[in-house]
């Protein structure tokens, strides 16, 4: 395994992260397991989750999943710079009630505390805002990070979903206070998404924020899913779903044959070759991998030692072009 900084702060990550979101939902708890202890042994030290994974009536069982590991001992919490979410409403299924939500101080100091609970363990390694909130100001939410950092409870804060000017304005109202601000950005980025290269990324490079992309294949359409689609006849992640939606529309199906025709043409895995081109982006820490099966996380291990030539970079620009810069991507 790589590791780099996590933007400007002085703590190593590894350069993939293992999301857990199908953790509940889709993985039992002894499969779940089974891919943390396998990251673990492969270097992966980066677990990012979230408090309402789990979702619906099950919201908080990611996290307790993980905390039911972290709680066999080995060194297995010790190991891990843990990442967590907090924005989503977990307020009792079916009972609506104020302040289970959003970003105010009194819900931060109640999501804190409960997915302490949760994960089993006495603080959080980073701890990310799941969404801009439009009615909390940034003054209100530091001075609730403040009170945590200063109890042991969290190390670093990070946004998830922020657009650039939230990532400035939150940082810039940290400045003021003479606080660490955002160290990380959690985004929606991947060869087939890369709007966030206008200026999300750029915002956080200006601001010393590590990127953490998530949905790196867009949701399985650039784990080789036509191919898959052939070979499955019909079932499966990539004739079901977003993925299928997108490839009904004969443009984006082009674009996605052409993809894995030239991944072909180089003896490369269309899925490895999507997380390495992201490893390859200026200001990425590391893409999120979010395994349903170990066989899944081995497969995601081996972008990491995957170096892209520049012939294949040129026809993956070609074919998934960016939009570039912003003002220039959309005015002159």
């Amino acid at each position: 395994m790589k590791y780099t900084q996590l933007g400007r702060t002085g703590l190593k990550v590894s350069r993939l992260v293992l999301g857990t979101m199908n953790f509940g939902p889709q993985t039992d708890e002894p499969t779940s397991h089974a891919i943390m202890d396998s990251a673990l042994d492969a270097g992966v030290n980066f677990f990012d989750t979230a408090n309402v994974y789990g979702w619906g009536e099950n919201k908080g069982r990611t996290e307790e999943i993980i905390g039911t590991w972290f709680a066999q001992g080995g060194g297995r919490r010790e190991k891990t710079v843990l990442a967590t979410k907090v924005y989503g409403s977990m307020a009792p299924e079916g009972e609506p009630w104020p302040n289970y939500d959003r970003l105010s101080a009194l819900n931060i100091r109640r999501a804190v505390d409960a997915s302490l609970k949760r994960l089993q363990t006495d603080h959080i390694d980073l701890y990310q805002f799941h969404h801009v909130d439009r009615l909390t100001p940034f003054e209100e939410i530091w001075q609730a990070v403040d009170v945590l950092v200063q109890q042991g409870k969290i190390l670093y804060a990070g946004s998830s979903n922020f657009p650039g000017w939230k990532i400035a304005q939150a940082n810039e109202s940290a400045a003021r206070g003479g606080r660490l601000g955002l160290v990380s950005e959690q985004c929606l980025y991947n060869l087939a998404e890369r709007r966030a290269e206008m200026e999300v990324i750029p915002a956080a490079q200006e601001y010393g924020l590590g990127v953490i992309p998530w949905s790196p294949l867009h949701g399985g359409l650039l784990g080789g899913a036509i191919r898959k689609q052939a070979a499955g006849g019909g079932t499966g992640r990539s004739s079901s779903g977003r993925t299928a939606d997108a490839l009904a529309d004969a443009t984006v199906r082009a674009q996605v044959q052409a993809y894995e025709d030239l991944l072909d043409k180089h003896g490369l895995e269309p899925g490895d070759a999507a997380l390495a081109w992201l490893l390859t982006r200026p200001g990425v820490t590391g893409p999120i991998v979010g395994p349903r099966t170990p066989e899944q996380l081995e497969s995601a291990l081996r972008a990491v030692e995957l170096e892209l030539s520049q012939e294949v970079l040129a026809g993956l620009d070609e074919i998934f072009p960016g939009p570039g810069p912003a003002p220039e991507a959309f005015a002159w």
